[in-house]
């Protein structure tokens, strides 16, 4: 009888303790746009600094998770914590809404900012960047500049994503309409330039020969170099560049977890597999993975087209339509 109290009581003991456990473990929820490649191995890094804070984190496309966001606020409460993408006009758009909190990073003056007007409403975390992907079968002189794709070699064969259906080639439309105005559209249009569907679409369809190069995002890209495909990536001088901002809502129950996760994602460590994938790291002392031809950060930041985000976020529909318009031979 002693020995069947003395189990119960461990038992009751092992309960407390596991449910005291569990309701001292804030739970933090990210949205964001990160393949599963990237965003597991920083929360699994994140896990281990800070064992007190469980993450769950939902992936889907930009445009989706705000739409959720946008159901969500409907209903009455954002139930994510944080969000991070790579869809710029979106954070513009969220802190005109006023549903960001505003967080100054104290590791703001070690990593490289893209936003002139930053004010802590949210920060950009990774340095994305697209350039011009070819079939290394189908075209043998690399490009230069963004006018070589009016060449003999591209044409009927040069593909951008839909910019309706990818933010990204959104931003990319407007950047190369802000450098070298419409014009540079017609041409495309003469050269019989296709829209594709997605920019991970465009990329596979350059990999499998469909196409002989596409406008093409580079994580995206080297992963698929990376794996044996026949491309490769070129940067024109004026360079296309979309920074990964994250943000904290502003409602968050958790809002101090939520600055932790933003500052460890700022951090060298979690910097190092940021740039693992192919891409940008926003701080200076973290160096491109070997194997990608990717250019220095604080070059291609320096290089990049600048645009005002409030008016690309202002003109997007109208631009989109002119686009279509324009490649569809509608003008």
């Amino acid at each position: 009888m002693r020995n069947r109290f003395v189990v119960a009581v461990l038992a009751v003991a092992l309960l407390f303790a596991v449910c005291g456990e569990a309701l001292a473990k804030e739970t933090l929820i990210i949205y964001t746009s990160m393949k599963e490649s990237l965003i597991g191995g920083i929360v699994e890094g994140f896990n281990k600094k800070f064992p007190d804070i469980a993450v769950d984190y939902q992936s889907a496309g930009a445009g989706k998770l705000m739409a959720k966001i946008a159901a969500e606020r409907e209903s009455g409460k954002i139930l994510a914590d944080m969000i991070w993408t790579s869809e710029v006009p979106d954070f513009y758009s969220m802190k005109q809404q006023g549903i960001l909190e505003q967080y100054k990073t104290p590791l703001i003056g070690e990593i490289l900012n893209p936003f002139d007007d930053y004010d802590g409403h949210f920060t950009a975390a990774r340095l994305g960047t697209l350039g011009i992907a070819i079939n290394t079968d189908q075209i043998k002189t690399p490009p230069t500049q963004w006018s070589d794709l009016f060449k003999p070699e591209y044409k009927g064969a040069f593909g951008i994503a839909d910019p309706a259906l990818s933010g990204t080639s959104y931003m990319s439309v407007a950047l190369l309409d802000k450098q070298f105005g419409w014009e540079f559209f017609d041409k495309l249009y003469g050269n019989k330039a296709r829209i594709g569907k997605g920019s991970g679409q465009v990329v596979d369809d350059t990999a499998s020969g469909e196409l002989a190069a596409s406008l093409a995002v580079d994580y995206i890209t080297n992963d698929k170099i990376a794996k044996g495909a026949h491309i490769a990536l070129y940067y024109p001088p004026e360079l296309l560049m979309a920074p990964s901002p994250i943000a904290i809502f502003k409602n968050s129950p958790n809002i101090e977890a939520a600055k932790k996760f933003l500052d460890y994602l700022l951090s060298h460590d979690a910097q190092v597999l940021v740039a693992g994938e192919g891409t940008l790291s926003v701080r200076t002392d973290v160096k491109n993975a070997d194997g990608f031809m990717l250019p220095e950060a604080q070059d291609a930041l320096k290089r990049a087209i600048k645009i005002d985000y409030l008016e690309m976020m202002a003109g997007k529909e109208a631009l989109i339509k002119k686009f279509t318009d324009t490649l569809q031979g509608k003008k």
